[in-house]
């Protein structure tokens, strides 16, 4: 097996591939031939890389309507398994991914891991405002800890409003993974003069299915679920520059970060590897627009 420093740009690439096509560590152990350890390695230093770059550069956004919800994944085993001793660490157990999207770009400009509670959205809602340039209409879930984080993050800067949807039991649905029935949903003006037409929170759920699909991470029922939240912080910065940077949106017809005019061409897997210290030593990566 391969270590890290021998590997050529091209099995980088075939690494990160797999990666961002929803294929686990093991599976991509097997279908590249090198080393679990180099895998991780690999996805250490990219991630490292890659989150770095997307903070330099997602900032000073001219969005106009902004999404944001929570998608759920655990680290090292579910709640109910944790051992006593383990049960007050915040790296182990439930950990949820609060992600911020322009409704019109698709750009994923701000995520952000950790649990469900007040202290995790405050600091994700002061990382969204200090990205945005002027002031947007947001849109989020129910979840009452985004009431307070927005007004502490935007003061009265914002139209903001909650989309809250209204479950019912479904008598029909297999009961252990079904989700409730959504009977309706209820659209509450919190701040601000937000237009009713552009309530939606559409876009932020189904990048979630994206992160699923994308993320062998979060698959559910499986048991590649990550075993150290470093791991899964990496594994997600990964994922979302090549959502923002490589991915071609189908219906925009070129990437996030184009139509947002934070890059002038599309990158691809390469030019993510080379941002690699020793890979772009001799190298440049996509002009940004200032």
């Amino acid at each position: 097996m391969s270590s890290m420093k021998q590997l050529t740009k091209e099995q980088r690439c075939a690494i990160v591939r797999c990666l961002v096509d929803g294929v686990s560590i093991r599976g991509t152990t097997r279908i590249t031939g090198f080393a679990k350890g180099t895998i991780q390695k690999l996805t250490c230093d990219l991630g490292e890389a890659v989150l770095q770059y997307q903070h330099n550069v997602l900032k000073n956004l001219k969005c106009q309507r902004v999404q944001c919800d929570e998608v759920w994944c655990f680290c090292y085993c579910k709640d109910k398994n944790l051992p006593d001793s383990m049960k007050d660490r915040p790296d182990v157990g439930s950990i949820w991914t609060w992600t911020a999207m322009d409704a019109d770009t698709k750009l994923v400009f701000s995520w952000r891991l950790g649990s469900r509670d007040a202290s995790t959205g405050h600091e994700f809602m002061r990382d969204v405002e200090r990205r945005l340039a002027n002031r947007v209409q947001l849109t989020t879930d129910g979840h009452a800890v985004y009431l307070n984080a927005v007004e502490q993050a935007f003061g009265s800067e914002i139209d903001y409003a909650q989309l809250v949807k209204l479950y019912g039991e479904d008598k029909a649905a297999e009961t252990r993974y079904s989700p409730g029935k959504c009977l309706g949903a209820k659209k509450n003006n919190v701040m601000g003069n937000p237009d009713p037409a552009f309530i939606s929170t559409a876009y932020a759920e189904r990048q979630n299915l994206n992160i699923r699909m994308q993320n062998r991470r979060f698959t559910r029922l499986t048991n590649a679920f990550s075993k150290k939240a470093e791991m899964l912080a990496y594994s997600v910065a990964i994922t979302f520059m090549y959502h923002n940077f490589v991915r071609v949106h189908q219906s925009l017809r070129m990437t996030p970060a184009m139509k947002a005019g934070v890059t002038n061409t599309k990158w691809s897997v390469e030019d993510m590897v080379d941002l690699l210290p020793e890979l772009s030593y001799n190298t440049r990566p996509k002009k940004v627009v200032d």
